[in-house]
């Protein structure tokens, strides 16, 4: 009976073939996908798994405290989380971030230079100095686990790049290390970059060098590259270094002499340092484009 229906009706006959070969394509179409590996249906998918950057230029973002860490009396570790574990902050180096915080109904702002970098995701580390009367240190340092801070960044004039000099001096007190570590890390774990580093660190008294054992490992390490000095204004009995302040002769020894757009040297450190540094570095004749102060 269906044959004399098929020999009757040749259309619908046509028809029932054609639908029947297109639901086998369709079948094996189907199976084949499901054996394959998914793939992005255009180049502007992306993986899931590709760094992020956390940061934002015009607006700052809410970051939480992870971890805590006491480096000394007055000085801490805040490490800070990003939203996912393979996001990196997004700092060039050379370049700070701008932290607010609202304290006792007013906001407070203040740059700081994270010691961790963009090869180290999911987190940044900001190495803080709580002062008696720090209005946004203080207030750090009473955050508990999982409060968040403004961040916003990146900020500032400086942006390093490889064997942008051949040779950079660094003049640093206190915290003013961050933007010097920062740097010479930068440059360390670059072999490509033979920029050569000498850094005069200024400090109160030896408890007070921040970041002491992190340096001394860097110039172990690259002892041809990299030169520290530490200047201590109360030094304790025995000690081999620099005592007082920092003068012009240790620098005429310590540091690159002027040298054009080969040298760079880079300031950082309490108002009253930068200020007598400055005039050092203008009566020794280095040139005012050779001087740069975070």
């Amino acid at each position: 009976m269906l044959n004399d229906y098929f020999a009757s009706h040749t259309e619908a006959k046509f028809g029932l073939i054609v639908a029947v070969v297109a639901a086998i394509i369709g079948l094996k179409f189907w199976a084949e996908r499901q054996s394959s590996p998914s793939q992005p249906s255009s180049g502007d998918e992306k993986d899931d798994d590709t760094p992020k950057v956390a940061l934002d230029s015009k607006e700052f973002r809410k970051f939480p405290l992870k971890e805590k860490f006491i480096v000394n009396h007055n000085t801490r570790i805040f490490r800070f989380g990003l939203p996912n574990p393979t996001d990196r902050l997004g700092l060039p180096t050379g370049q700070h971030i701008s932290v607010r915080a609202v304290v006792n109904g007013k906001e407070a702002f203040r740059p700081y230079t994270p010691i961790s970098s963009d090869e180290d995701l999911g987190h940044f580390d900001l190495l803080i100095k709580v002062y008696e009367k720090g209005v946004l240190s203080g207030h750090i340092d009473k955050m508990f686990i999982g409060d968040m801070i403004d961040v916003r960044g990146p900020k500032g004039m400086f942006n390093y790049f490889p064997n942008m000099f051949k040779s950079i001096g660094m003049l640093a007190g206190g915290t003013g290390i961050t933007p010097m570590y920062q740097v010479i890390k930068a440059i360390l774990r670059n072999p490509e970059d033979t920029t050569q580093i000498s850094l005069i660190f200024g400090n109160i008294t030896e408890e007070d060098i921040l970041l002491g054992r992190e340096l001394n490992e860097l110039a172990t390490a690259h002892p041809d590259q990299l030169k520290i000095y530490h200047v201590l204004n109360n030094p304790s009995k025995g000690w081999t270094q620099g005592s007082g302040f920092i003068t012009q002769d240790m620098i005429r020894e310590r540091l690159p002499a002027p040298a054009g757009a080969d040298t760079k040297i880079l300031l950082c450190g309490p108002p009253v340092m930068i200020k007598v540094m400055k005039a050092h570095l203008s009566q020794m004749n280095y040139e005012e484009s050779s001087v740069f102060s975070f």
